[in-house]
């Protein structure tokens, strides 16, 4: 907490000596979301250069002063905080002032900026997300304030931590990790008690694109535990991206890469060419929008996907044929397909990239 309020101390002294010589104070932000200052490294993912090009917020320019002040007042906020040593969710934020701050989304950017510019992850600020991912199966841990959680004796679902940094005592006999895309798959396998089935496991659902708590769980699950992570997705451009966030991580996290990517997961299904091997019939398929292929483009011309042969394959499948498929097409063969004879034999003969 001390390097968190030093950090702060500094940035306000800059603006104070600014406001000394009468100068208009600047902020200084790295471009998170420029292509050019992201690298790609197979160990890490996408990560954010250590020269990266820079943005100035001006306390005396219409464009950004609004945003400037924004900073100082929730830089302001987390100082208290840190102080205090108590914790505020991002919604908290935008909530205690709403017309201030205008929008989340604004509120969101800033924080993420701070960060960024502190060099400090956005837990130790003191700023919680508000989660939305879901976990079960074979894992229990103790969360911060004491309360234990057991996922292991029932086919419960509990919330990702808010806290994801403070749990501990994480135990598991499971044998692998299932991410799992949305939530309807999630609570069917569920229903379908698969994770005691075939042999134990934790599944783990960001309920779409994934949270920062979620991210962070599956990290910290991968660095407890070593044991195979997997992804089900719908075998279309966003559950391709998707598992992308959890591998590889985002443009706009690139700087936190380093406690957010997995670069071990493997792409379980449902695959392109599995379409063709299941002899699903092209009626329950999808036709590609204009949206579909403008994202599945920008995917085939990222770093990543140039290491990886197999992907880049089933990426071409899914181009030429233009059509996508949701996890939920496997029951045009059986409603139990998916638990029953999809995943167990994937598992157990290898059937991932």
């Amino acid at each position: 907490s001390s390097e968190v309020l030093e950090a702060i101390e500094n940035v306000i002294q800059g603006v104070l000596q600014s406001l000394a010589q009468k100068k208009a104070p600047v902020l200084t932000v790295a471009n998170r979301t420029d292509w050019r200052n992201i690298e790609f490294k197979d160990s890490v993912g996408l990560h954010m250069i250590p020269g990266c090009t820079t943005k100035q917020i001006r306390s005396d320019c219409p464009q950004s002063a609004k945003r400037f002040a924004l900073m100082l007042k929730i830089l302001s906020m987390i100082y208290k905080m840190v102080q205090s040593n108590t914790y505020a969710t991002k919604r908290d934020i935008y909530y205690s002032d709403t017309l201030l701050f205008g929008s989340q989304s604004a509120v969101d950017r800033i924080i993420n900026d701070i960060s960024c510019m502190l060099k400090i992850p956005r837990r130790s600020l003191h700023v919680l997300s508000t989660t939305k991912g879901f976990v079960a199966g074979n894992l229990s841990y103790t969360e911060e304030d004491g309360t234990k959680v057991n996922c292991t004796c029932s086919a419960t679902v509990f919330t990702v931590p808010s806290n994801v940094q403070g749990i501990k005592n994480l135990t598991s006999h499971a044998k692998f990790i299932l991410i799992v895309e949305k939530d309807a798959t999630f609570q069917r396998l569920l229903d379908d008690d698969f994770f005691n089935k075939v042999s134990p496991c934790i599944m783990i659902t960001g309920r779409g694109i994934p949270d920062l708590n979620t991210r962070l769980l599956v990290r910290k699950l991968w660095d407890s535990f070593q044991i195979p992570i997997f992804t089900l997705m719908d075998a279309d451009p966003h559950g391709v991206e998707i598992m992308c966030v959890y591998k590889y991580g985002s443009v706009s996290m690139s700087f936190e890469a380093h406690h957010l990517t997995v670069p071990s997961i493997k792409w379980l299904g449902l695959l392109p060419s599995d379409l063709k091997r299941l002899n699903i019939c092209k009626d329950a398929l999808i036709p590609f929008t204009k949206q579909d292929e403008n994202k599945l483009a920008s995917i085939q011309r990222r770093p990543y996907i140039a290491c990886q042969p197999l992907w880049k394959k089933e990426l071409e499948i899914m181009a030429a044929s233009k059509l996508k498929a949701e996890i939920q097409v496997l029951t045009s063969l059986s409603s139990d397909y998916l638990s029953r004879v999809y995943l167990p034999n994937k598992l157990q003969f290898g059937g991932w990239l």
